[in-house]
């Protein structure tokens, strides 16, 4: 089987836009592959370097996120970044090599300093976060990567620095390929992208009564003023998460709402129903995971062994190319 790697940042609790953006493609994806998921804590410290109080927490909520919706750390590698030291050492190593010139034309560095207000991110650490991806990537001989279309050019940037390293070293390390995410995209609840920057998400973890909040919350059409006016569901947000929650019925909502047959309140009352339902068994996955300490700790001590010896064989490899001798 080939392999997939993929990792996520622990920076607080997963909500509905990373279900539908990757974790929902993750599970289906060990199905197909051998699949490597890492807790990229040490990208965390990337942004959140100021305060990274809530950093040890986090990681362990985004595991237990992960494993209730699906995640199975039998058939998958799931581990802690900072757990595995070889992702240090082949940063540190790729680093050498690549051309400041490479690292600054990557597009979502410059969006990603207008997106994140408040905190001094002109440091290396969150400049040079793709070499590090680049590492966390070729450490386990991905072949593949599962990815949106936003993040395309940083399997670019990391299939050229992995050439690049061939070409001086020789054939060590392996080329990676994107896995276009087959995603569901789903809006924050102000119709912007779903962000925790924002606090426009709906958390996984989120009970009922927060849930109802944020959807009653949710903009819809501006231009509909009374229940019976004719409405356009194409402009509104709450019609965006019906198309993703009630996808077999947005020809009827559709109908419904452009006839001024059904009011935006009982709209938005049945979208909860459905997120509601949606969410109920991951809820009660999570809550059974969150009494059980031991799983957890015993998940990611044997997660981090499976990893560490796929990083221990590649940076071998890498050592002996270069000619470094212990």
């Amino acid at each position: 089987m080939e392999r997939v790697f993929s990792g996520m940042r622990p920076t607080g609790r997963l909500h509905l836009g990373n279900y539908f953006g990757a974790l929902e493609n993750w599970v289906r994806l060990q199905d197909s592959y051998e699949c490597i998921y890492c807790i990229v804590d040490w990208h965390a410290l990337s942004t959140d370097y100021e305060d990274p109080r809530q950093l040890s927490e986090n990681v362990r909520s985004m595991l237990v996120d992960w494993l209730a919706a699906g995640i199975d750390p039998e058939r998958s590698v799931v581990f802690v970044q900072s757990d595995v030291l070889e992702h240090a050492e082949l940063h540190l190593l790729l680093s050498m090599i690549i051309p400041l010139s490479w690292v600054e034309r990557i597009p979502t560095y410059k969006e990603q300093l207008k997106e994140i207000q408040g905190r001094e991110l002109a440091t290396y650490g969150f400049l040079g976060y793709p070499v590090l991806q680049t590492a966390d990537i070729a450490l386990y001989g991905a072949h593949k990567v599962p990815v949106g279309e936003d993040q395309l050019p940083h399997i670019e940037f990391a299939r050229e620095v992995v050439r690049r390293f061939n070409y001086l070293y020789g054939d060590v390390l392996v080329e990676p390929h994107p896995i276009l995410n087959k995603t569901r995209r789903l809006p924050g609840t102000d119709g912007r992208k779903m962000s925790k920057s924002y606090d426009n998400y709906i958390a996984l973890s989120d009970p009922d009564e927060q849930v109802l909040e944020r959807v009653k919350s949710m903009i819809t059409d501006p231009a509909r003023i009374r229940k019976h006016d004719p409405g356009h569901p194409h402009v509104c947000n709450v019609f965006s998460f019906h198309q993703v929650f009630n996808e077999g019925a947005t020809k009827e909502l559709t109908e419904l709402c452009t006839e001024g047959r059904i009011g935006c309140v009982e709209c938005k009352m049945n979208l909860y129903g459905l997120i509601r339902a949606f969410m109920e068994p991951m809820r009660e996955r999570r809550a059974e995971l969150e009494r059980d300490v031991k799983l957890i700790d015993d998940i990611l001590a044997s997660g981090s062994r499976r990893a560490k010896a796929y990083a221990r064989e590649t940076i071998e490899k890498v050592r002996s190319a270069i000619g470094i001798k212990r």
